[in-house]
């Protein structure tokens, strides 16, 4: 298995960003800073930290030991260290390892993670070892982030996507054969004007914010995502998620098969990515007089019967007004007495095995239902702003914890590794006890509770010398460059 990329390399991703952003929370002698809060308008003062004061407060509550319910969240600190979570995060906070910022962006991380919403959570995260995980000796505060995250920018929230994605790579995150692509939608309570939009037939238009997320099929692990206003069509969205995704991808002349729905059915959509994108693209075709009148035009023998009930057929197909093309229409029947037949015609970008892409392929389109129903409470159900700044900061964050986690899944392995992200955030992560000491220049991390000790203790007991043995320094820059190991008692 190839090793994590080099700090040099996830530098060199961020090389052409300019980060030159006012500083706050970190500038000795200044006075503090006011912003204005985003709901209620009120001015609020952000008491600046020293690097020296951080750095003194994290070693004095190491000194008196912590005893609590989160230092389950600890066992994702390993796991940061084989993603190169720091070195992400640095370079998007463009801050090097003493400042304050990029631990604020751990504590976003390590709140996705345990799912947490609003911030009467967050006041019951202290005093239980959870700031400790962050580098820090306190909680931050809502202010403190949202200021954080809106003094950056949509493309450095990409360029994050992208280096992340990077390294997911080489742990053989992605198989790279076929994306899945969906938008997912949540309401929102925002009282700006926007488009109103339909979430299922049956629903009412009401206000939603958008996300749109490109998923591998075979690993069901996200690779990236954009999100926009209520205003933006999946036709506009999606070459921008396709242009992250095979800048994630090592695509080595291959064509990947992305499949959509039939909200993707559009003649600017297709004529882009059979000219522009190095993806191919399958989507259903509506029930439209042109489309039924193809089908019918098809004469039985166009048909190969593959298994009882299932044939298919394929010829070229040309889109009204369409430039490019021609693009090609698979078929399938389904049916074994003509009476019985029932079609559906799905359109792909070029000429492909039509029976493998339509029987095997577009099956796993539903794989990323399921990735929303069991991952979306790491932060993307809930649009508590229309800033988008602060949403793709906050997000991205997000598929970093979900990076994390899926990471630690493969080591717990059953039943831990089929648990939604709720249920490992309650059971797992704020269920498990223990207590946090130093022993020479190690964080010692002792859990009195844990279920199956005997794996634990084979996955995570002797940490640094793992660590070592898998080519990654084991001390922890966040935490001073102290080391990390666990007990299980």
């Amino acid at each position: 298995m190839d090793t994590l990329l080099p700090s040099e390399v996830l530098k060199g991703l961020f090389r052409d960003m300019a980060f030159k952003k006012k500083l706050y929370l970190c500038r000795p002698g200044n006075a503090p800073i006011e912003i204005e809060t985003h709901r209620t308008k009120e001015k609020v003062r952000l008491e600046l930290s020293d690097p020296s004061d951080l750095e003194r407060g994290v070693r004095q509550l190491l000194a008196h030991k912590v005893s609590g319910t989160q230092v389950g969240i600890w066992l994702l600190v390993p796991e940061h260290l084989r993603l190169g979570t720091w070195d992400l995060l640095k370079a998007w906070s463009g801050m090097p390892d003493e400042r304050v910022e990029p631990r604020l962006a751990m504590q976003l991380i390590h709140e996705s993670a345990l799912c947490v919403n609003g911030i009467r959570m967050k006041r019951s995260l202290s005093q239980k070892g959870f700031e400790l995980a962050n580098g820090l000796p306190f909680i931050a505060t809502d202010p403190a982030i949202h200021h954080l995250l809106d003094s950056h920018c949509v493309a450095e929230a990409e360029r994050l996507q992208v280096a992340l994605g990077k390294v997911r790579q080489t742990f053989g995150h992605f198989k790279e054969k076929t994306i899945i692509l969906d938008p997912h939608r949540m309401k929102s309570c925002s009282k700006r004007q926007m488009v109103r939009r339909q979430k299922d037939k049956e629903s009412s238009p009401a206000k939603m914010a958008q996300t749109f997320f490109g998923l591998d099929a075979d690993t069901q692990q996200p690779l990236c995502f954009t999100t926009a206003s209520s205003a933006r069509t999946v036709t506009q969205a999606t070459p921008e998620l396709l242009t992250l995704a095979a800048s994630i991808l090592k695509l080595n002349g291959d064509r990947p098969l992305a499949l959509a729905d039939n909200e993707h059915y559009s003649r600017e959509l297709f004529q882009w990515v059979s000219s522009q994108s190095p993806f191919d693209l399958l989507v259903p075709m509506p029930y439209n007089a042109s489309v039924l009148r193809s089908i019918h035009a098809l004469s039985s023998e166009a048909f190969h019967r593959h298994w009882a009930g299932y044939a298919t057929a394929k010829q070229p197909y040309s889109m009204v007004r369409s430039q490019d093309g021609p693009y090609y229409q698979f078929i399938q029947r389904n049916g074994e007495r003509p009476q019985d037949y029932d079609f559906k015609a799905f359109l792909c970008t070029r000429d492909r095995d039509e029976v493998e892409d339509l029987s095997v392929h577009y099956p796993e389109r539903w794989h990323i239902e399921e990735f929303f129903k069991n991952d979306e409470a790491l932060g993307w159900h809930r649009a508590g702003t229309m800033n988008l700044n602060i949403r793709y900061g906050q997000m991205t964050m997000a598929l970093i914890a979900q990076a994390a986690c899926f990471m630690m899944r493969q080591r717990l392995g059953s039943p831990v590794d089929q648990w939604d992200a709720p249920h490992l955030a309650k059971d797992f992560f704020r269920g498990l006890e223990g207590d946090i000491r130093v022993q020479h220049d190690t964080i010692v991390i002792t859990y009195y509770n844990v279920p199956n000790p005997d794996l634990m203790r084979m996955h995570y007991e002797n940490m640094p010398e793992k660590l070592c043995s898998e080519g990654i320094k084991p001390t922890i820059p966040w935490l001073y460059d102290y080391k990390l190991d666990f007990r299980f008692k």
